[in-house]
């Protein structure tokens, strides 16, 4: 993921948050915010061949805290008219690939229990649903559950 693809991935995140079920964000953060969150070395974006990205996975520090040096969070989207085509599981192969490479020994997320896709992605990488946070935020006005998955690697750690 290069700068170039700001815009795009910017619109991709938009078009998630959109949806409703993907996160609590109500819009997507400047180009300058998302670079300054994100870890530089583990950013990726699936392209067209028309070099259109179509998906993007990002993975975000969990502490600054030594002993969580190997645990990130990452979030992945895809382009709507690209669903259903392997490019959310390619992304998430290359980043256990990326992430193991570097020493990283678990990867997690929050998602909704009702992005059903998200989970069965999830799932079939390996990752596993460890809690549930009840009602931990409101998005639109709603109460929303989020389950904490993870992935811990077998190479690392």
């Amino acid at each position: 993921m290069r700068p170039e693809h700001a815009e795009q991935v910017l619109a991709i995140y938009q078009a998630g948050i959109d949806e409703g079920n993907a996160t609590f964000e109500t819009a997507a953060p400047s180009w300058e915010e998302f670079d300054r969150t994100k870890l530089p070395e583990h950013r990726l974006v699936a392209l067209a061949p028309d070099d259109t990205v179509v998906g993007w996975v990002a993975v975000s520090p969990v502490s600054a805290r030594a002993a969580y040096a190997g645990v990130v969070e990452h979030s992945i989207y895809v382009h709507p008219d690209h669903r259903g085509r392997g490019v959310a599981r390619a992304l998430l192969d290359a980043l256990i690939t990326a992430t193991e490479q570097a020493g990283v020994w678990t990867i997690q997320a929050g998602v909704f229990p009702e992005n059903t896709g998200s989970l069965a992605l999830h799932r079939g990488a390996g990752f596993r649903v460890i809690g549930t946070r009840e009602r931990v935020g409101r998005l639109h006005g709603t109460w929303r559950d989020v389950w904490l998955i993870e992935r811990r690697s077998p190479v690392v750690g």
